[in-house]
Order: C-alpha cells, then structure tokens, then sequence
C-alpha cells in the first residue's frame, strides 16, 4: 500500500498558466473545461443533469516540499495544522474543487471558473448532491473565530484581492 498509482483520466483546460485563483471563481466568464481521453466518454452520461461537480485533480506543479504547520496568507500570524487547511502543498498533492457545469459535449466538460493551471492532470469527476453533500450543521472550525469578515468572504468565494 505504500506505493499507488494513479492514471489521468484526462486534462483540464484553463486560461492560467502561472497564476491562478485560490478558489474556484463561479463568476469567471472565461473558458473553463476538463478534457477526457475518449475511452472515458460514455461515462459522462447524464452528468449534465446535475448542476455542480467535484473535480479531483493533481496538483503538478508544485515546488514546494509540505510541511505540517501551515500559515494561511490571509490569516496572518495564524498558525494551524496542514489538514486544518486548504494549503495546495500536500503530501499527496491532490486537489478538489466544486464547479458548475455549463455544458458536455463529447468528451468535454464545460465548467465555471477553476483553481488550477492549464494542462493539470484530471483523475477524478463526481456528482455534487445536495441531499448528500451539503451539511446543514457544517462550521468553520478555526476560521470562525477569524475577526475579518469581509476579507474571509473574498476567500471563500475565491476573489482575487489584496492581502
């Protein structure tokens, strides 16, 4: 078990090349699209009828070696563990982003806005469900007790701003 393998099911396109959003931006018009090698299109059917998707993809572009104490750089001076955070410098470099489908059409996915560089290895799409997915009791762990509001809230939404 210590050593897996993972096969790309295909490629996601965007517009970034050396910087992207920290957070998927659902109001990004620009084009967004997970690319599938062919022999995985059937599995696209009906994938259309939900609105939002998991994307799980890895993160290939990482230069940076993971550590297990973590400051978020909109969280100054706070300090938390790697698996309290949302850090894309993992052991396991895998990331997962919600995003909307806008359309499919063969072996593509158009999607909203992504957190990720053009040509990231795609591993993984799976169905959002709302009766499933969405906790109603969730909470913000430490984030809560976080006394920037406003600035919180550009985080979760994704949109790029000042620290």
């Amino acid at each position: 078990m210590d050593n897996l393998q993972l096969t790309p099911i295909g490629t996601i396109k965007t517009p970034y090349q050396d910087n992207a959003p920290y957070q998927p931006v659902d109001t990004d018009d620009q084009e967004f699209c997970l690319q599938l090698k062919p022999e995985y299109a059937a599995g696209l059917k009906d994938l259309d009828s939900f609105t939002y998707i998991y994307v799980l993809y890895f993160i290939d572009r990482l230069k940076t070696t993971p550590t297990m104490d973590v400051s978020p750089p909109w969280a100054v001076g706070q300090q938390v563990g790697l698996f309290a955070s949302r850090s894309p410098v993992r052991p396991n470099p895998i990331g997962l982003s919600v995003v909307r489908i806008k359309k499919v059409i063969g072996n593509q996915v158009y999607t909203s806005g992504l957190d990720v560089f053009d040509g990231t290895p795609l591993l993984d799409i799976k169905p959002y469900i709302n009766d499933l997915d969405s906790k109603c009791d969730a909470n913000n762990g430490w984030v809560q007790d976080f006394d920037e509001d406003e600035h919180l809230a550009l985080h979760i939404q994704g949109i790029p701003h000042d620290y």
